[in-house]
């Protein structure tokens, strides 16, 4: 199995880790020095997230209005629509992250929100079957009954399914189409979701990290990290790239940002749940691979990659970078609580 494992790994790209010397690392939050994070530190993080959120949380609410059959729209608003749940909304990354990059370079929020919105359904029913008794038979998500604890198995399946065609169906009858969306990159948007969470992206992440890849070594564990969850946050960054009119190397930096933020985020969860903050979501943990000193001296690196490509894009677009460098530090830090500000759907 090993040996099929490893050979397996070699048809995926790796997410390549900068190459640093000896350090010494210490507990989170990580610190740095730099201008970007100097400048960072001057934007509101929570402010800009709280606002995209109340849009979001609208779009999606009117997206998914209670019809028959009741027991799957039901369970699909549970998944999706935070509800009574402390977390819900204070979550959303995949759609801020969208935007952000869509409004990095000069484009309308309008262009991207539809997109966004399908992002966070996609996201949604990729939980609902990770948290599925035959995965992680996780009871709760986002501070509430998960889905399948909460409407039973048969309709946690359901919903998740339905959720997946619901996302494509909102991108294609919602996105401001040819004007200011092209049709052609619509469809480049509809093909990036679909690869995202198809059988060689978190479909695939899912797969190895059951299969045991989390005893290969440090590659592995980070190729399964890569595809379980920096997918996600790569498509996030890509189709608002896309929709905001980004060349070939502009996107290409914004596929590698979102791809690092998206590893970076859930390592340091896994760093988190260490001291009982936090759920160790997967199996392929740098923790029980490699330890806490090369766990965090990974966290480092991905924070110096991240902002190494938020970087890319500071002398043309100025302050407009800003939200990219302060969602680097926000991985690491989780320095302010968004659910206090979240609107109520």
């Amino acid at each position: 199995m090993a040996m099929a494992l490893s050979s397996l790994f070699l048809s995926f790209p790796l997410l390549k880790l900068p190459s640093t010397g000896p350090k010494s690392h210490r507990l989170l939050p990580v610190r740095a020095s730099s201008a970007a994070s100097a400048a960072s530190a001057s934007f509101n993080l929570r402010r800009y997230w709280t606002s995209l959120i109340a849009e979001v949380e609208s779009e999606l609410d009117a997206t998914m209005p209670m019809r028959p059959p009741e027991s799957i729209h039901s369970a699909m608003r549970h998944a999706v629509l935070p509800g009574a749940g402390k977390e819900g909304a204070a979550k959303r990354a995949p759609p801020v992250l969208c935007v952000a990059a869509c409004e990095l370079l000069g484009a309308s929020r309008a262009a991207a929100l539809p997109a966004a919105a399908a992002l966070e359904m996609l996201h949604a029913a990729s939980l609902v079957h990770d948290d599925l008794p035959c995965f992680d038979a996780a009871p709760t998500r986002r501070g509430r009954p998960s889905t399948h604890a909460a409407y039973g198995t048969d309709m946690a399946v359901l919903a998740g399914d339905a959720l997946f065609p619901l996302a494509y169906t909102h991108v294609i009858s919602h996105t401001p189409s040819p004007d200011p969306v092209p049709h052609a990159v619509l469809l480049r948007v509809l093909a990036e979701l679909a690869r995202a969470v198809g059988s060689t992206g978190m479909a695939a992440g899912q797969f190895l990290d059951l299969a045991g890849a989390a005893a290969l070594g440090e590659a592995v564990v980070m190729q399964v990290l890569t595809k379980k969850f920096g997918e996600m946050a790569e498509c996030s960054a890509a189709c608002g790239a896309m929709l905001g009119g980004a060349g070939p190397d502009e996107e290409a930096a914004l596929r590698r940002y979102g791809r690092t933020i998206g590893v970076l985020y859930e390592l340091v969860d896994d760093v988190r749940s260490a001291s009982g903050n936090g759920k160790m979501r997967s199996n392929a943990s740098v923790l029980r691979a490699l330890g806490m000193d090369r766990a965090l001296g990974i966290v480092d690196e991905l924070k110096a990659q991240a902002k190494t490509e938020a970087d890319r894009f500071a002398d043309k677009y100025g302050d407009r970078v800003l939200p990219l460098y302060s969602f680097v530090d926000y991985a690491v830090e989780r320095g302010f609580e968004l659910q206090d500000a979240a609107p109520t759907p």
